[in-house]
């Protein structure tokens, strides 16, 4: 049933295509060990057809860790799977960095998938991001006072390169087919400690919503999440429309010539926007500009529409060190610093 419920989530959102190269990010936990088995399946009995490489992250905080990684290099080799092993040491990078265990765990999974990606020249990453991971999210940002983007949680396919197949797979099901598939993954026992924000949202506070206000919270936050991204599907599509109106010249940039990246708008016309797809439309086009939206929080984004707004002279903001956004003479530019 799972399977089925897998491929059925992979046609809706068309996340794989007939010749596509996955890499599939596996831990060794039951979440990436159902992906990977679902996926060697559905390649098996149906008439998708497409290359899988495994890439495994070890840590390097936990004494169970070397464990994981044989249990996963073994199901790889008994179901002949190239896989490929990085070691880390996660927490001195994290205090080298200055960022918590978590982000720095995070960005060195990503970095490795992308190296492992353009090593077996393949275009898509699957991670086994799951609706309980989905629902946790969602509440995460309510809590921190997320806007309503953040509402839509876990896309279920992002760049087009990184898809999640489980993602509307609930943990129980999950389980169920490890123990129907005798897979026998490894559990991250520090999944069970409340440090980090994520763990007490997914052991303290959605059981106890459960118990006390909505026992299918995890149901009801995935609805809100699907609902959210079908409206912000429809914004962005209005903002992209609106860019096209007020956009005067873009002019890309080259760090080898020494020409920054540019945007100019036409502030009259941005002016005459409503609200909603301003923010919006400042947002995507610093998005243009640096390839990120990261650092850009919601007060840069009010700042500088109040910026344009109040049009007097010369004026500009730089709302992070990798953008300046100056208002002169009827003009709003977007310059991208070094």
């Amino acid at each position: 049933m799972l399977e089925q419920k897998i491929l059925k989530t992979i046609k809706k959102y068309e996340l794989i295509k007939n010749g596509d190269n996955i890499v599939v990010g596996v831990s060794g936990g039951p979440d990436s060990m159902a992906l990977l088995n679902a996926l060697i399946n559905i390649r098996k009995n149906s008439n998708l057809k497409f290359a899988i490489t495994v890439a495994h992250i070890n840590h390097m905080i936990r004494l169970e860790a070397e464990e994981e990684t044989k249990y996963v290099q073994n199901f790889c080799i008994k179901n002949n799977i190239e896989c490929f092993i990085k070691k880390e040491k996660v927490e001195e990078i994290a205090k080298k960095e200055k960022i918590g265990t978590e982000e720095a765990g995070r960005k060195v999974r990503y970095s490795f998938f992308d190296e492992v990606l353009k090593q077996v020249n393949a275009n898509k990453i699957a991670t086994a991001h799951n609706a309980n991971d989905n629902a946790e999210t969602v509440l995460m940002n309510i809590i921190r006072g997320s806007g309503t983007s953040g509402l839509k949680g876990i896309e279920p396919i992002r760049e087009n390169k990184y898809i999640r197949a489980l993602i509307e797979c609930t943990r129980a099901e999950i389980e169920e087919y490890c123990e129907g598939q005798n897979l026998e993954p490894k559990i991250d026992k520090s999944n069970m400690e409340n440090i980090y924000t994520r763990n007490k949202v997914r052991n303290l506070l959605i059981p106890y919503i459960k118990e006390n206000f909505n026992p299918n919270i995890v149901t009801s936050l995935n609805r809100l999440s699907n609902l959210a991204a079908n409206e912000n599907d429809f914004i962005q599509k209005k903002v992209e429309e609106s860019y096209k109106e007020v956009l005067i010249n873009e002019m890309l940039g080259n760090k080898e010539l020494q020409r920054k990246k540019e945007i100019i708008i036409d502030l009259k016309k941005f002016n005459k926007l409503d609200l909603v797809i301003k923010n919006r439309l400042m947002l995507y086009t610093i998005v243009r500009v640096l390839g990120t939206s990261k650092n850009i929080e919601k007060v840069h984004i009010e700042d500088l529409v109040k910026l344009c707004s109040n049009n007097i002279g010369n004026k500009y903001l730089t709302p992070n060190k990798n953008i300046k956004v100056m208002v002169n003479n009827g003009k709003v530019y977007f310059e991208q610093l070094w």
